[in-house]
């Protein structure tokens, strides 16, 4: 890695683990003072290491100073150190040899455990998925609104809502017990999965960005999946879908960022050692006796990763929407399956359920409606596509409804 690219890569890889840690040290009120040790940590190296060059080994470099930078801050503020002394040792003053743990094991936990804190129920959950990507993940402000397509002022303005609200709710960043991963295991699901769909699915055109949030959600749904007390079923089968959908990402847009829809990827695009990870993970959930959302929606996925068009793949795919749908109804899941509807039993049967369906404000149904169309009624596609562009979001989105829209005007026209 060329060396100007290593500062700001090792930002991304060890802030996170050092602010988890001194957050756990220094408790919920003091998140701010944690980030500022180690934001000066990083903001010295940049200064020393562009004098002095690099150190023989730099994320040690960095573990050692911010242990000092913290030890330092105890030191200048005895007021700060006597309350963490009482908070970690119940016993006389802080030592100036107070222990900072930034051994793998302790990184890990305190990584488990500031992600129950930051998933309190008492945060938003769109608080929850930014305090994620800014804690956990290590991603600036300003990344964060690219990925939510806002500004870095309503991230900031958010970010410090959801720190007051954790502090006035005293939230304590401690290892889950079994009580607490019993009742909370399902939101930290829940935000992973949207902070992977805010990756996967994010109309930014910042593909760096959306590759980073997809592999964040994954890294910690993995620290859950090996950790003994949160590695359940649901979090496999929620690792399984994130692993077939992240093994089609290279093939979803051409080099132009515009989308490739399903039947036209490349399949040689697709990373198929990921697709076997999906499929060992998906059958490491089958243990247990609980159904998950995550095992149906693992399993749609799976039948994603066979490209061919067979009878059984999109009658397997439509039967699991079904499952899926009685279990947890979803608008967009019930959009999904009537595509699966007019893939496995034909188009007129799928614009009957369209029908039914209270989307009319969405792009994806006009969309939906546009292809169903199709052939059918070229007329009533036109309007659905234009419909479609009208109320999407996304440049990509634009650009291929656009060329829908530009093919059908000329098969018309013929």
């Amino acid at each position: 890695m060329e060396e100007n690219e290593l500062l700001p890569h090792l930002f991304r890889t060890e802030y996170r683990k050092i602010v988890s840690v001194l957050c756990s040290l220094f408790g919920i009120e003091h998140i701010e003072t944690a980030e500022d040790i180690v934001s000066d940590t990083f903001l010295t190296a940049a200064e020393l290491w562009g004098m002095k060059g690099l150190p023989a080994n730099p994320a040690a470099w960095l573990y050692t100073v911010a242990k000092n930078k913290t030890r330092d801050h105890l030191r200048r503020d005895k007021l700060f150190a006597q309350k963490i002394a009482v908070d970690i040792k119940n016993d006389a003053p802080l030592s100036e040899d107070i222990s900072i743990d930034l051994s793998d094991r302790n990184i890990e936990d305190s990584q488990l455990a500031m992600m129950f804190a930051v998933c309190h129920p008492s945060v938003s959950t769109e608080a929850q998925i930014a305090l994620a990507l800014n804690l956990l993940c290590g991603f600036g402000a300003e990344e964060i609104a690219d990925a939510f397509l806002t500004h870095k002022e309503t991230v900031y303005k958010r970010l410090k809502r959801a720190k007051e609200k954790l502090r006035a709710e005293n939230v304590k960043i401690a290892q889950p017990t079994q009580p607490e991963v019993s009742s909370r295991l399902d939101t930290v699901l829940t935000t992973l999965y949207l902070l992977f769909n805010e990756g996967y699915y994010s109309a930014s055109r910042n593909t760096l960005l959306r590759k980073d949030l997809c592999a964040e959600a994954m890294r910690l749904t993995l620290l859950l999946l090996q950790n003994k007390h949160t590695g359940n079923p649901a979090v496999s089968a929620l690792l399984a879908l994130m692993c077939f959908h992240a093994s089609r990402f290279e093939a979803r847009t051409d080099r132009d960022g515009e989308i490739i829809l399903y039947e036209d990827q490349d399949i040689t695009l697709w990373d198929h050692e990921l697709i076997k990870k999906g499929e060992y993970y998906l059958n490491l959930a089958s243990q247990g006796s609980r159904l998950s959302r995550y095992h149906l929606e693992a399993a749609i996925a799976y039948w994603h990763t066979h490209k061919d068009d067979t009878p059984e793949k999109w009658e397997n795919i439509l039967q699991l929407y079904n499952q899926l749908l009685q279990m947890e109804y979803s608008p967009i899941a019930a959009l999904n399956r009537t595509y699966a509807l007019s893939r496995a039993n034909g188009k007129e049967e799928a614009l009957v359920a369209a029908a039914q369906l209270d989307l009319k404000d969405h792009h994806l149904y006009h969309l939906l409606l546009g292809h169903l169309y199709e052939e059918i009624d070229n007329e009533k596609a036109l309007q659905h596509f234009h419909t479609a562009l009208r109320l999407t979001r996304s440049d990509p989105e634009k650009t291929a409804i656009g060329k829908n829209i530009i093919r059908l005007s000329g098969a018309r026209e013929v």
